[in-house]
């Protein structure tokens, strides 16, 4: 079997890894077996592609490693849409229970349900939006 189809299952296997550990170890590693699987495609010997994959594993854990740990961790303040409304405080405007209800959240009015289902939630109560499901807002106290 040729050597770059060995790294790409190696990738293959790595890059199966990350999907089940979530910690971005495994993908840059990954990425750094894809680059050796390239150099072997390209007729370089076993000492170039295992360089060529303990560098790209260097730099790949050193460069993208902390970019996607970034982006994985998005601040509360950048995010959008119906996602920035969660942990929003919202004023209930008609009485909240399991069946609906209506909430102002920052200026805008939202149908809403109780969180708990069995929860009733009177007009002028402060509730915090747990979640949004479509166009409904789940609130609790």
């Amino acid at each position: 079997m040729p050597a770059w189809v060995l790294w790409m299952i190696a990738a293959a296997g790595l890059a199966a890894g990350e999907i089940f550990t979530l910690g971005f170890f495994l993908g840059p590693i990954a990425l750094a077996a894809v680059l050796a699987a390239i150099v072997a495609a390209l007729g370089g010997g076993a000492a170039f592609q295992f360089a060529a994959f303990i560098v790209g594993a260097l730099a790949s854990l050193a460069i993208v490693r902390p970019i996607v740990q970034r982006h994985i961790r998005t601040p509360a303040q950048l995010r959008t849409g119906t996602a920035a409304l969660v942990g929003a405080r919202a004023v209930v405007l008609e009485r909240v229970d399991g069946d609906g209800g209506r909430v102002r959240i920052g200026g805008e009015v939202w149908s809403a349900r109780a969180y708990d289902e069995v929860q009733v939630i009177e007009p002028g109560a402060r509730v915090e939006v747990l979640e949004i499901r479509g166009a409904t807002a789940l609130v609790s106290e």
